[in-house]
Parts: structure tokens; C-alpha cells; sequence
């Protein structure tokens, strides 16, 4: 498949503003294109996932990709998406987030390649010395208020006479417009990609770049990511789940995929991976002739964290996770167990109680929550169905000391197959 085949294939392709005229274009030659990332946060989340792999789709396909990391753009904020005026980040913010977001972007594209090297680059440095009268008679001058009143993200919050819009935040489309003509001007940059939530922004690029230089450009964008009942993908009950691991561990970036809903795994495995069709294919009969096997699911959440967090990382992930199924704790790692904490519930033990003969476990059992009575300790005891650090205990007369300690400071107790209780020990 050429790329605009397999973005058609993996549900990519969303709208284009020529899209026949475009496809003979990339028939002709390998193109330039580019993608923008807002330093909103210190982290891209998964969100950001559709246009940075489309951007590597395209590197890998042979064309020249840009990453466009918004110095100049993210101390404004793109309203697209937005019910409520964003809060204006300080310039030393926008200069860690966007420190954070390079190295990001540089795992995903190959800035090495001697063919098509990606290349990364800040509005920031063509934006700032431009000057505000300079700005609006040699950008503002072709765009009009019409076009500019008439994009989604602009109207939808007119539409709102309480929370309006700035005439800040209305700019924006003006800056990314500027953005893309001047990659076309300097780099021959001829496509720019992006979410849908992007067409108005894009647009106004293509527009600005025709009457400026008179030359052919095109925008393509694909559809957000959306689970099935159309709600945003890439958030849970605790919030955004991002691609950093310090702010959400590989664990938990495990979790989240391999959680994923039957309705909506085959088209994550179509948009967010670079398994081919025939692999997905095979897992899409697979889910249907055995749902419950979740092979899908084990497959998206795999690929996922390999690409983002890499083997070692993914190595943990899936080590923590069989760790809550009932698996040894050896060879997990510190990190890895702290996942697992953060997971289960959690009760502070005095580190004294373990001393010596240490403390009954048909007690810790109580304190744990795990049981709600020192007798039903016993029965479940004497049933088999008690574990410490995932080790059976069958006899009652059972004592935790401090040879049971893991990692420190911690002790695991589990009551049959899921329920869970860390023990932490304090003093």
C-alpha cells in the first residue's frame, strides 16, 4: 500500500483539501510535511499518538517529516477543543515543556536516517522577532475576519456569550498560518497533518501560503481518538494518561491498553500501531471467535508500551501485571513494585510488630482489611486461599516477620485471586 492507502486502511484519513491532487503529488516524489505540539504540559499523552506516528508512517515511507514544537504558539493557546479561555503558561514553562516534548519526539523519529532525517523545530525562533506591525500587514493582510469567524473552534465560543473568546486565543489560527508558510518558504514544505480539532488552523495555512507565494500546499487530518460511544480516548477516572513514565508509570500505560473495550481495540491496533493488516486481520477473528482470550487487547497493550516505554520497560509492565494474577515476586523490580502499591490498597504497619517472632497473620489479615473477623482469618487460612508476597500459607499459626519484607518496606497479602492488600511498614 502506498501511505495514503494504508491511512486509509487504518481509519486515518478524516478530511484533506484536495486529496486526488495530493495523491498524485506524492505519486511524483517524496514530499515535506509537518506536524505541530503545543508545549501545554512537560509531556505528550496519548492523544499526541495519531499525528506523531502518522509523522513516523511518512518518514518510514520515505518522505521528509518536520516536528514543530510551538514556542511561539504555546504561549498563546489554540482554543480548538477549548469551551473556556486557557491559562497563559509563564515563558520559563513553555521552555521546560518544550525541553521535555523534544526528547519525547526523538524517540518516535529517526533523526539519523541518511535518506530523510527528521528534522525538529520551534516556531519560537521565526515567530518572536517578527514585530506586531509587521505581523499584521505581512500576515493578518490575507487572512479575513469572515474566513477566520467561520471555523468551529472560534464559533462554538462566540457562540458562549460567558466565556467568549480573547482576541489572544482568536489569533492563534493567524500564528499557525504563519508557521506553515514560512516552512513552506524555507524548508518546501508542502503538507501539513494534524487531528481534526486542527482543520480550521491548517486551513488558514493553506490559504495564507497560496496568496503569499502562489504555491501548492495541502492539509491532511485524521479523526480524533474516540472510544465507541464517541467519549475521548487517552483519559481514565484519575485523569490523562500520559507518555512520560514519571507521570504515568509503564504499568499503568499497560493497564490502560490492555483494559481496552472490545468495541474499540481493533481500531486502536489499525490507528496506534505499526502491525500489519494481516496480524490485525487475524486478531480482529480472533476476537470475535474468542472474546474472552483478550489476545487483541494483550496485543495493543504489548505493542503500545514497546513503542513508548521500550523492552526493559515493557518487560516490568508485563512482569507487575502477572505479579497481580498470582505470580512470584522475584525478579520484579523496585519501580515496578511501587506500581503494584500505588494499584492495591494499602494499610501503614508499625516495622516493630515484625520484630522478632513478628506479628500473627491471622491478625495482619484483620488490620489488612483482607478479612473482617480473626476467625474467618482461620477458615480462610486453613482453605489454602491466603497468600503472602504470592506464596500459599495453609497453617494459622502462620507469623510475618521481618524475613518477609519485600523491597524495603513492604509486605503483600492476597486473599484469593484478586483482592489485595501492601502492607506498609512505617518506623
Amino acid at each position: 500500500m502506498n501511505i495514503l492507502d494504508e491511512l486509509r486502511w487504518r481509519g486515518l484519513l478524516a478530511d484533506c483539501t484536495d486529496l486526488e491532487a495530493l495523491g498524485r503529488r506524492l505519486d511524483e516524489a517524496p514530499i515535506t510535511l509537518y506536524c505541530g505540539f503545543d508545549p501545554t504540559a512537560d509531556s505528550l499523552h496519548v492523544g499526541n499518538l495519531v499525528p506523531l506516528l502518522a509523522l513516523r508512517r511518512f518518514q518510514q515511507a520515505g518522505h521528509h517529516v518536520i516536528a514543530l514544537a510551538g514556542g511561539a504558539t504555546g504561549m498563546v493557546g489554540d482554543p480548538s477543543g477549548k469551551s473556556a479561555e486557557r491559562n497563559l503558561q509563564t515563558p520559563e514553562q513553555v521552555e521546560h515543556n518544550i525541553a521535555s516534548i523534544r526528547r519525547q519526539l526523538s524517540q518516535f523519529l529517526d533523526f539519523e536516517v541518511a535518506a530523510n532525517p527528521a528534522r525538529l523545530v520551534n516556531n519560537h525562533d521565526w515567530t518572536a522577532p517578527v514585530s506586531v506591525l509587521e505581523f499584521l500587514r505581512d500576515i493578518g493582510k490575507y487572512i479575513t475576519v469572515n474566513s477566520m469567524v467561520a471555523k468551529d473552534s472560534v464559533r462554538s465560543r462566540m457562540e458562549d456569550r460567558e466565556s467568549g473568546i480573547s482576541y489572544t486565543e482568536f489569533s492563534y489560527m493567524l500564528l499557525q498560518g504563519f508557521d506553515f508558510y514560512h516552512l513552506r518558504r524555507t524548508f518546501n514544505c508542502e503538507l501539513q497533518i494534524g487531528a481534526t480539532d486542527q482543520w480550521g488552523n491548517i486551513t488558514v495555512g493553506t490559504e495564507l501560503t497560496r496568496k503569499k507565494l502562489g504555491a501548492a500546499v495541502w492539509g491532511l487530518v485524521f479523526p480524533l481518538l474516540t472510544k465507541a460511544d464517541g467519549t475521548k480516548y487517552g483519559k481514565t477516572a484519575t485523569g490523562t494518561v500520559w507518555l512520560d513514565p514519571r507521570r504515568t508509570s509503564p504499568y499503568r500505560f499497560y493497564q490502560f491498553f490492555v483494559n481496552a473495550d472490545d468495541a474499540d481495540v481493533i481500531k486502536l491496533l489499525k490507528t496506534l500501531t505499526f502491525i500489519p493488516a494481516a496480524e490485525i486481520s487475524s486478531l480482529e477473528a480472533e476476537l470475535r471467535a474468542n472474546p474472552g482470550a483478550r489476545a487483541a487487547q494483550r496485543a495493543l497493550a504489548r505493542e503500545m508500551t514497546l513503542l513508548v516505554h521500550g523492552p526493559e520497560r515493557l518487560a516490568g509492565a508485563l512482569k507487575a501485571s502477572e505479579v497481580l494474577f498470582g505470580g512470584s515476586l522475584e525478579g520484579l523490580a523496585d519501580t515496578d513494585f511501587a506500581d503494584i502499591a500505588a494499584e492495591a490498597p494499602g494499610k501503614p504497619l508499625e516495622r516493630s510488630r515484625l520484630a522478632g517472632a513478628g506479628a500473627p497473620l491471622i491478625d495482619l489479615l484483620v488490620h489488612g482489611g483482607l478479612c473482617p473477623s480473626k476467625g474467618q482469618a482461620r477458615k480462610d487460612l486453613e482453605g489454602g486461599g491466603i497468600y503472602v508476597n504470592n506464596v500459599r500459607v495453609a497453617e494459622h499459626t502462620r507469623a510475618v516477620t521481618e524475613a518477609d519484607i519485600v523491597f524495603g518496606r513492604h509486605v503483600l497479602l492476597r486473599k484469593g485471586k484478586r483482592s489485595y492488600c501492601v502492607l506498609h511498614l512505617e518506623g
